[in-house]
């Protein structure tokens, strides 16, 4: 009997294992969660549960080309300085509330996201938000989920908000009932944003617990006495003054590797020079091409036994020992500044050695220390990789920190403690970017072109009009581990679907629970719901239990409308996995989220949704 259950439903019981598996390794978190999604793919074909072409569907759907789009607009947001620029308006309005900028951010999410798809809402708040806390100082960690989670909320402000919405509305209409208005979902909506803010609010301090010291430091409003006592600057620079008989005299630092032979770093090169009227000293970032003279005084970075190895093998002169220097202003920043700098995940420079990051070569400016997880890595940096999320300490004339600052879409300039530094020029670009986007918005809201087509006309825009240098520049925006997740597990949903798995699992419950009444049904239905939309996209998953739901309000001879709302929001209302929407997929690397961060924070979400909106749809629309 067992062989014979198992032969007939082999199919089925594959892709439950496959599926309990990748859910398994998403949880362990040691593997990445793009490269999981592959394997378990790769496994429904070995195992004859998909054709090839099936696999691969995922990668030509429409949402994974428009998340492709997306990124590459909202690359082209923040670099033309258009994120920087709205995001200080928003900074303006909260003022030192944090509260307030998390309210703030919420709203204008879900307020785009009932007229706007949610993916591209998130797509395009994405670079202002990622600003927007750099500018405030608040951890980023702290905004991005909830404003995943703010684009499926305000979705269901309106009809158009989310394809559900749709769905359940053509099924009534099909089945002969009155269809939905377009404010139908309002009350629904401004439900579920007021219980998301408030309860989001709450719940995100889990993402940045034991972590505050990070959250204070990533702050722009850094004074340059802050980050001197935070990188410890003070205790670890020395002056020295080069020789007659110095053996760097007159040579190239390129020709001394000193960092590498006494693991000690020259960061300005100061040299007086006499007219006629006056005696002038120039202050210049030391770089590669930069020729040591006689009477140079070196400012220098590393510990006193490195300084002084490197001073008396070179027939050098230590100035001082004691950092009077550094404590009494000597340290100018008039020209040469420091400025904190965060990687974000898709950089270059991600897995790179400091020694090899070539920022002193293209930038003229030097990596003086790491932030890592509220820990500060000070000594021998010069080996150290560097990781997504570390915040740099880079040193260099301000005028090459507003070019790292203009011009990299790898990282987020985010200390600028100056005046002159925080007088970065927006690029002639920002206004075009901003049409661009505008126009994107407008014809999305009025349909004049599908969200696909309208976003990859707005990329291709953004590369041909400027907004990016290039198409290379347009590819890096692109955050590939998200893409290849989201279309990795689109497949799963055929899986489900062609094996009858997800059929059996809706009808198995609505069958059990039928004898207790419509109340205990739509709470099954929504549960079930809620469940499956975690695997499957919420479009299949509305599609697959809309007419399921209508059917079952038909038997029980009450009216389908709270049914068919239950099917609506349990779809749209899905926070625990990363790739549940494609919205919850975008924000995952940015904010270097785990898979159990939206457990920790989405399935509690997801389950008070699912008591309060059980509760609140028969008060709405009686049975």
């Amino acid at each position: 009997m067992l062989i014979t259950f198992i032969a007939e439903n082999k199919d089925i019981l594959i892709t439950f294992i496959v599926l309990a598996l990748a859910a398994a390794f998403f949880v362990w978190g040691k593997i990445r969660a793009d490269v999981v999604a592959l394997c378990a793919l790769l496994s429904l074909v070995l195992f004859n549960v998909l054709t090839p072409k099936e696999a691969l569907s995922g990668f030509s759907n429409e949402i994974v080309i428009m998340m492709v789009a997306l990124f590459v607009v909202g690359g082209a947001i923040f670099q033309t300085g258009l994120a920087k620029m709205i995001s200080a308006k928003i900074v303006s309005l909260a003022g030192k509330s944090e509260l307030k900028l998390f309210i703030l951010v919420m709203l204008a999410t879900s307020f785009m996201g009932a007229f706007v798809s949610n993916t591209g809402t998130v797509a395009l708040m994405l670079p202002i938000v990622v600003s927007l806390a750099a500018s405030a100082g608040t951890n980023v960690r702290r905004l991005l989920m909830p404003m995943a989670f703010a684009g499926s909320m305000g979705a269901m402000l309106t009809l158009i908000g989310t394809p559900p919405n749709l769905i359940v509305h053509g099924t009534l209409v099909d089945a002969g009932y009155k269809g939905l208005s377009f404010f139908s979902f309002f009350p629904i909506g401004v439900i579920a944003v007021t219980l998301g803010t408030v309860s989001l609010w709450f719940m995100t301090k889990l993402l940045v617990k034991g972590d505050k010291k990070e959250e204070k430091k990533n702050s722009g409003g850094k004074s340059i006495n802050q980050l001197i006592k935070n990188y410890q600057i003070a205790e670890n620079l020395y002056r020295i003054k080069v020789n007659e008989d110095s053996l760097i005299n007159n040579k190239k630092l390129k020709e001394l590797s000193i960092t590498q032979q006494f693991n000690v770093s020259v960061l300005e090169i100061r040299r007086s020079t006499r007219s006629r009227f006056r005696r002038t000293v120039n202050q210049d970032v030391a770089g590669a091409e930069s020729t040591i003279l006689a009477d140079d005084i070196l400012y220098v970075l590393g510990s006193l036994e490195n300084i002084k190895h490197f001073t008396s093998d070179n027939k050098l002169s230590l100035m001082s020992s004691d950092h009077a220097e550094t404590k009494d202003g000597d340290m100018h920043f008039g020209e040469i500044g420091i400025a904190e700098l965060v990687l974000m995940s898709n950089s270059k420079l991600v897995n790179k050695q400091v020694k090899d990051a070539d920022l002193r070569r293209v930038y003229n400016v030097n990596i003086l220390g790491i932030q890592r997880r509220g820990e500060y890595i000070l000594q021998n940096i010069k080996d150290e990789k560097m990781q997504a999320g570390d915040v740099l300490l880079i040193q260099g004339k301000w005028k090459n920190i507003q070019k790292l600052d203009n011009e990299g879409t790898e990282w987020v300039v985010i200390g600028q403690p100056s005046e002159e530094a925080n007088k970065v020029p927006l690029s002639n670009k920002a206004p075009i970017a901003a049409g661009i986007m505008i126009l994107m918005v407008v014809s999305m809201v009025f349909n004049w072109l599908t969200p696909v087509m309208a976003s990859m006309i707005a990329a291709v825009l953004m590369v041909l009009t400027g907004c990016l240098r290039n198409v290379e520049s347009a590819y890096k925006t692109i955050n590939w581990e998200s893409i290849v997740l989201f279309a990795g597990m689109i497949p799963m949903a055929i899986a489900l679907e062609n094996t009858g798995a997800s059929k059996i699992i809706a009808e198995g419950i609505v069958s059990n629970l039928g004898a207790y009444g419509p109340m205990v049904v739509m709470a099954g239905i929504y549960l079930a719901t809620s469940c499956i939309t975690l695997f499957i996209s919420n479009t299949a998953t509305a599609v697959l239990f809309a007419p399921i739901a209508l059917r079952t309000a038909e038997t029980l001879g009450v009216s389908p409308y709270p049914f068919m709302f239950t099917v609506a929001v349990a779809a749209s209302m899905c926070f625990a996995s990363p790739f549940a929407t494609p919205p919850n997929a975008l924000v995952m690397s940015a904010g270097r989220y785990t898979f159990m961060d939206y457990v920790k924070v989405g399935l509690p979400l997801q389950l008070l949704y699912a008591v309060v909106m059980i509760l609140v749809l028969p008060l709405l629309f009686p049975f």
